[in-house]
C-alpha cells in the first residue's frame, strides 16, 4: 500500500525535533509522501526548507488560514506569490477560506472578524486565479459562503479542494456540479459521520483524496491521541471497506487523484 497524505501540519513535529521519527513511521505504514499545508507566514519558510531537505517525500503549500487572519493579513499575503518562484515552489495555495466556528461571542466583534476573513479569502483567491494553481479551502460552518466566493472569483473549480470535507451529500453535489473536490480525514471513521461517508461515496473513489490533517482529527482506533501521517493507513483501510475494494486498489486510486490534482512528479 502506497499512500499520499494530501493535507498535514508538520510544524510542531519539526520544532519538537521528532520529525524524522514521524516520517519513518509514515513510511513503515505505507505513507510515502505528504503535503505540509501552510497556515500563515510563520510556517511557509519552514515548509519550503522541509521540501528541499525531503524532496519527493514532503511537498508544501502557502496560504493564510482564516483563523490566522488579523489586521495585518495583507502584509503576509503580499509575499505569497514570491514562493511560487522555482525551484522549490508550493504545490497549491492554501489553506484559505472561512471559519465561522471560532468567532467571538460578541456579534459586532464577530462581524468584524467575518469581514476580515472574507477580504483575505477574496484576495488570495485572486492570487490563485492569476497563478492558475490548485486551491486548498478551509470551510467550517461557512460552506455556502465559501462556494459563493469561489464562484465569484473565476477560479477554475477543477483546481479546488475542500479539505476535511465534513458536510453531507447535498453539499457534495454542489461541488460535483462545479467540478470541485472534497478531501476526507479520519472523520470518515467516526461512528457519527454517516453523512460524511455518504458524501464520500457520492463523490466516488476516482475523485477520492485522503488526508490526516495531523496533528488533528485522529482516526479510529487511535482517536484521542495526537494524529500523525502514519495514521492515514487506518483511514485508507476504512475507506477500502466502504468502497468494497482492496486496500491496495483504494490506495492506488486515491494517490493517483492526489498526484494529478497537485501536479506531483
Amino acid at each position: 500500500m502506497s499512500l499520499i497524505d494530501s493535507h498535514c501540519h508538520l510544524e510542531k513535529f519539526a520544532k519538537a525535533g521528532n520529525l524524522r521519527e514521524i516520517l519513518a513511521r509514515a513510511v513503515e505504514a505505507g505513507v510515502d509522501r505528504m503535503i505540509a499545508v501552510g497556515t500563515d507566514a510563520s510556517d511557509w519558510g519552514l515548509y519550503r526548507d522541509l521540501a528541499k531537505s525531503f524532496q519527493g517525500q514532503i511537498d508544501y503549500t502557502v496560504g493564510i488560514h482564516p483563523c490566522s487572519v488579523d489586521a495585518q493579513w495583507r502584509d503576509q499575503a503580499q509575499a505569497i506569490s514570491t514562493f511560487f518562484i522555482p525551484p522549490v515552489g508550493p504545490v497549491a495555495l492554501g489553506e484559505i477560506g472561512l471559519d465561522y466556528f471560532h468567532l467571538p461571542k460578541d456579534s459586532e466583534a464577530a462581524a468584524e472578524v467575518v469581514a476580515l476573513q472574507k477580504e483575505a479569502f477574496a484576495f488570495q483567491l485572486d492570487i490563485a486565479y492569476q497563478l492558475d494553481c490548485p486551491v486548498v479551502v478551509h470551510s467550517r460552518h461557512a460552506f455556502a459562503d465559501c462556494v459563493a466566493m469561489i464562484d465569484a472569483s473565476g477560479v477554475d473549480w477543477s483546481r479546488v479542494v475542500f479539505h476535511c470535507f465534513s458536510e453531507g451529500p447535498s453539499s457534495m453535489e454542489m461541488l460535483l456540479e462545479r467540478g470541485g473536490y472534497g478531501s476526507f480525514t479520519g472523520v470518515l471513521t467516526y461512528k457519527n459521520a454517516r453523512e460524511v461517508r455518504e458524501a464520500a461515496l457520492l463523490q466516488g473513489v476516482d475523485r477520492l483524496m485522503l488526508e490526516t490533517d495531523s496533528p488533528f482529527l485522529t482516526p479510529m482506533p487511535h482517536r484521542g491521541k495526537p494524529n500523525e501521517p502514519a495514521f492515514l493507513s487506518h483511514t485508507a483501510r476504512f475507506a477500502a471497506e466502504l468502497f468494497e475494494m482492496t486496500e491496495q486498489e483504494l490506495a492506488a486510486r486515491s494517490s493517483a487523484r492526489v498526484s494529478a490534482f497537485y501536479g506531483l512528479d
